[in-house]
């Protein structure tokens, strides 16, 4: 199991690095502008001088393809950091105290579980009007009840335990035991659930993207090139496995890591 797991996490080790380091150069230099149209050039297949080809306007795809990932990585640590702040604070306190007010917590995350993820987002970003960063904030709220069963599970295992007991008689308050003397205890659990989320945000924002609720234009992102794509599948295939490619690894990297980490 261990040794599954090492090999697991180096190759999405591997290709995670890959992803994030195309994103970290696209900063500074794309071999052409990620906006530019040539009407000239549309429909090149993959060359030396275009490495993935042109798009119907001529736009070269790997360099659309190098700046889509800066907006994807971004919306998607956003995501899951900010589900992962929120999400693992309401665990581990309602979880500690129990009683009513977990009860409710509770009910309330089972009510928004219940519902089909994708619905939810849709819901809330038509809401919000598909403002900057709707999508980030509507997926960071349907991850929240992922990180919140986590940590409460957790807490509830060891909030009975005795050196939790012997820090309370110590005269520990309750944020230290939970945040000093609990929480270390479940790092490795939260670590693994946050990189194996970071697949799931990828996939869900190339997913709103793909149905135009997503990274809007003049943007580049990997879901609404895919959908930009199909009205000329067969004429210029490049152009939709470049991103659905690149949605694969991305997606295959983090969840080979996440994977990685829980196995061992």
């Amino acid at each position: 199991m261990q040794v599954s797991g090492s090999i697991d996490f180096k190759i999405g080790l591997v290709l995670g690095l890959l992803v994030v380091g195309m994103g970290g150069v696209s900063f500074f230099y794309t071999p052409y502008e990620y906006n530019r149209m040539a009407p000239a050039e549309r429909f090149i297949p993959p060359t030396l001088q275009h490495l993935m080809g042109t798009d119907n306007f001529g736009r070269d795809v790997f360099s659309r393809i190098m700046t889509g990932s800066q907006y994807t990585l971004l919306v998607s640590m956003g995501t899951v950091l900010g589900s992962v702040f929120i999400g693992a604070s309401l665990g581990l306190i309602f979880g500690y105290q129990g009683g009513l007010w977990d009860e409710v917590l509770m009910r309330l995350m089972d009510t928004l579980s219940s519902f089909p993820g994708i619905l939810v987002a849709l819901m809330m970003v038509s809401l919000m009007n598909n403002r900057p960063y709707t999508l980030m904030i509507a997926l960071l709220i349907l991850f929240i009840p992922s990180y919140v069963r986590i940590m409460r599970s957790g807490i509830l295992e060891y909030k009975n335990r005795d050196f939790v007991k012997t820090a309370g008689l110590m005269g520990a308050s309750h944020v230290r035991i939970i945040f000093v003397h609990i929480l270390p205890n479940l790092k490795n659990s939260l670590f693994s659930a946050t990189v194996l989320g970071l697949s799931n945000a990828i996939l869900a924002e190339a997913t709103m993207s793909y149905l135009g609720l997503g990274i809007q234009p003049p943007i580049p992102s990997w879901g609404r090139m895919l959908s930009e794509s199909q009205n000329f599948l067969f004429n210029a295939p490049w152009c939709a496995l470049a991103p659905g490619m690149m949605i694969m690894i991305t997606v295959v990297a983090f969840h080979s890591m996440g994977e990685g980490i829980r196995q061992r």
